[in-house]
């Protein structure tokens, strides 16, 4: 693996519970993973494995700065072209409900814990605002330091470090590299449309 190097902020981790600024520095039991996107990449499956064998790496981990007040990140080299990074976490911080398009993913915690709450139905890739919800669809998983998963393309979900006090820090991959997100906000069963960000929104 290449060392890694400060980079923009992954965009996936721009959007806290509490108001909190950006500071640049830069799993055990998986559900199954799905296939691939394209021919040549790698499955959501590999980017699982490597985010796994990165959280394993404790000089990796030890070298992510952490700040009180924001997260930090390092980018990282993923594999198969994928777009990877090291996330440090602050207590009480977490990404606001979004998704990630076209790319599949993978995120490991490797130190601390985190929960991702998360909807277990596709949604309309275009054409609306606002979506009201059925019930039975939120999931929710509390993913401790060595956990992770993988999921696959449209994936709406939302990550938080609810500890009062610890730090938590994770390794995430995409594939391909996240062509654009779309952030939501929700109110009870209401999912609303807020934005769609691409690269050149967050370089």
């Amino acid at each position: 693996m290449s060392a890694p190097t400060p980079a923009t902020p992954p965009p996936a981790a721009s959007a806290p519970v509490t108001p909190a600024p950006l500071t640049s520095a830069s799993a055990s039991a998986p559900v199954s993973a799905p296939g691939r996107v394209g021919s040549f990449g790698p499955t959501a499956a590999e980017l699982l494995d490597f985010v796994r064998r990165t959280a394993g790496d404790p000089a990796l981990v030890a070298s992510l700065p952490l700040d009180p007040e924001g997260r930090t990140w390092l980018r990282l080299d993923g594999p198969g072209g994928s777009e990877a990074w090291l996330i440090g976490w602050p207590p009480g911080t977490g990404t606001g409900w979004h998704d990630h398009a076209e790319s599949s993913g993978a995120f490991t915690v490797a130190a601390g814990a985190l929960r991702e709450h998360s909807l277990a139905a596709r949604l309309p890739t275009d054409g609306w605002k606002t979506l009201e919800l059925t019930e039975g669809i939120d999931r929710t998983r509390q993913l401790a330091t060595g956990q992770g998963r993988a999921f696959g393309r449209h994936h709406v979900h939302e990550v938080l470090n609810e500890s009062a006090r610890e730090h938590a820090v994770s390794v995430h991959a995409y594939y391909p590299p996240l062509p654009q997100i779309r952030r939501y906000s929700r109110a009870g069963a209401v999912l609303r449309l807020e934005q769609t960000e691409r690269p050149e929104d967050w370089q």
